[in-house]
């Protein structure tokens, strides 16, 4: 639409230019050269319809041919602009000619001025050609800049939705063997897991076309999954969940949260015999939405920073792919506690999940 308009802009002016110097070229015409009426408006109106003719020929032959690399853009519009320059020269004079034969001193006038009007011919038509060939180059540019972008767009979304689905089976197999392993022993349980696996899938699907939710569904939705493993890890593991009132109105990716507190319980529960406590929580800073989560482990047993493990691996691609930015994810250790930080701009459309 903008590029239309522009397009349009320039047209008119293009005609608003020409019209202007019509009528005070035929003025300089009746007032210094001390022309006729008639002779100062004929002469203006051949040449500068005619001239402006020339120049849209020009700016419709560059929107259809410009030479390719091999060849000077700039020398081809300046022979170009020439050839139609002593072209135009020949036929308003041819034109002035035959309308005024019968007189001797404006055809000598006329003919006398044939260089002067060669020369602001040349510069005229390669002015509009050499303007026009930027314009064309520029919006080839733009277009070969969208096409491209629109291309990035496309790997990235691909890629994004690559590393959500790998997400699922990572966690849907563990989800297998753990109601695998309950069927004979805890049968109840087991079926309790199924249910809950399948509503925490059916989630899954609903968020699918999502790219961002509110902290509010996104915590919804880690429920669902904290549910499933309570089922599987029993009374050694409890969660503590908290935001902050401006952080509920906040909006992130969908399933940025449960490979984190995947990977947390993971290097929780993994190799030690007590109870644990997986400490979630979401507050706002510098305008940005912070969700923080914790996990004991055992310093004799573990290597947290080591094993961070492809949950927290594909989350900081993600973060990278949405906001070109490496500082987004933030993992250490301290005592026996181990932190992952991650921050989410708010830089989308609210109004939008496209």
């Amino acid at each position: 639409m903008a590029k239309e308009l522009y397009k349009g802009n320039s047209r008119w002016s293009f005609l608003t230019s020409f019209l202007i110097w019509l009528v005070l070229y035929a003025a300089l015409l009746y007032y210094w050269f001390d022309l006729t009426a008639w002779q100062a408006i004929s002469d203006s109106s051949v040449h500068v319809v005619l001239l402006g003719g020339a120049g849209f020929l020009i700016s419709r032959n560059l929107s259809y041919y410009r030479p390719g690399a091999g060849v000077n853009k700039f020398l081809y519009v300046t022979v170009v602009s020439s050839v139609m320059a002593a072209l135009w020269v020949f036929f308003t004079h041819w034109l002035l000619e035959t309308t005024f034969d019968n007189d001797p001193v404006y055809l000598r006038w006329l003919n006398s001025a044939i260089p002067i009007h060669f020369i602001v011919g040349c510069m005229i038509i390669a002015g509009i050609g050499y303007r026009s060939q930027l314009w064309y180059d520029e919006e080839e540019e733009q277009g070969e800049r969208e096409r491209r972008e629109a291309n990035e767009a496309i790997i990235r979304e691909a890629e994004l939705y690559k590393l959500r689905q790998q997400l699922q089976p990572h966690f849907l197999f563990n989800s297998l063997n753990s109601i695998n392993a309950l069927i004979m022993l805890r049968p109840e349980q087991a079926r309790e897991m199924v249910l809950k696996l399948s509503d925490f899938l059916r989630g899954s699907l609903k968020r699918e076309d999502d790219h961002w939710i509110s902290l509010k569904e996104e915590l919804q939705y880690l429920q669902l999954y904290l549910d499933i493993e309570k089922v599987r890890f029993g009374h050694r593991l409890s969660t503590s969940v908290s935001y902050d009132e401006a952080a509920e109105a906040m909006y992130m990716p969908p399933m940025l949260l449960q490979p984190v507190v995947e990977n947390a319980i993971k290097f929780g529960l993994y190799d030690t015999v007590g109870d644990i406590c997986i400490t979630i929580r979401a507050y706002v800073e510098d305008g940005m939405l912070l969700l923080e989560v914790k996990n004991p482990f055992d310093n004799e047993l573990q290597q947290p920073n080591k094993g961070t493990g492809f949950g927290l691996t594909s989350i900081r691609r993600r973060l990278y792919l949405l906001f070109a930015r490496q500082d987004l994810m933030e993992t250490g250790a301290q005592e026996n506690i181990y932190t992952t930080l991650i921050k989410v701009p708010q830089t989308h459309d609210k109004s939008s999940n496209n």
